[in-house]
């Protein structure tokens, strides 16, 4: 992996493929490593660029708090150090979350939005008491507890569990719980998603989600079409929190729609 100074951190970074420009954001409490089987499917069509989030993966941390804004400024600062002015992001779960602050924040550079298992919806006050339990948690006791906690919950293929089980194993105590407070405090969404379908969207969504994803329900998805219904919505029969990788195929041809 390569890596850039930016914000304080030291981003790292892998690339693959040519054409249009996608970035990929894992998610919670993930890596890039996530992406590795949709990845090599995309590389012919986009200029695949694959972050790991401040903290995660190969990517040095700063104390928290900061926030999903944040997340996004350094994503801008990785596409500024690549000379890339415009691209398409694409977020999977708290990825998406970035995506969206990314979005909001740099309207004018981003040229198509995926939302991959995510919502532009707000935690709700019960949602946001339990990050922050889970915070103090992880902070007392380490990531283990998140390891055991989140794991069944993601997939129920066990492939999966074990890659997931791994990768949120290595995954710092900083990050985590700066990742859990971000998520926490991230603002409402869906009236800014309003606002750009009454403006005429001029770029491609694709939604892409599993029926059977019991941390964000597709009826997350589904709201989000109530309110920009020009969104393409793929939805994955059988799929749980990681389409990635239960059903890298279908998830792929999802993100093809960016193409369009």
């Amino acid at each position: 992996m390569k890596t850039i100074s930016v914000n304080g951190i030291n981003l790292a970074y892998t690339r693959r493929g040519q054409g249009i420009p996608l970035v990929l954001i894992h998610g919670f409490p993930l890596d890039h490593t996530s992406w590795d089987e949709v990845a090599p499917i995309l590389e012919n069509k986009f200029d695949v660029i694959l972050p790991d989030l401040r903290g995660f993966g190969q990517s040095t941390t700063i104390e928290s708090p900061y926030s999903m804004a944040d997340m996004a400024d350094d994503i801008a600062r990785l596409l500024d150090d690549l000379g890339i002015e415009k691209a398409a992001i694409a977020g999977h779960s708290m990825g998406g979350y970035v995506a969206l602050a990314f979005l909001k924040k740099y309207p004018q550079r981003v040229i198509g939005l995926g939302l991959i298992s995510s919502q532009a919806a707000a935690d709700t006050p019960e949602r946001k008491d339990g990050r922050y339990k889970t915070a103090s948690d992880v902070a007392e006791n380490g990531v283990g507890v998140v390891v055991e906690a989140m794991t069944p919950k993601l997939s129920a293929d066990m492939r999966v569990q074990e890659f997931v089980r791994a990768v949120i194993g290595r995954q710092s105590k900083p990050a985590v719980i700066g990742a859990l407070k971000a998520m926490a405090e991230r603002e409402e969404m869906l009236p800014y998603l309003s606002a750009l379908q009454n403006n005429h969207l001029d770029f491609p969504v694709t939604l892409i989600h599993g029926d059977a994803d019991v941390l964000i329900p597709l009826d997350r998805s589904k709201e989000i079409i109530s309110v920009l219904p020009s969104a393409k919505l793929f939805e994955l029969s059988g799929a749980g929190h990681m389409p990635m990788m239960e059903f890298a195929q279908a998830t792929a041809d999802g993100l093809m729609f960016l193409a369009s």
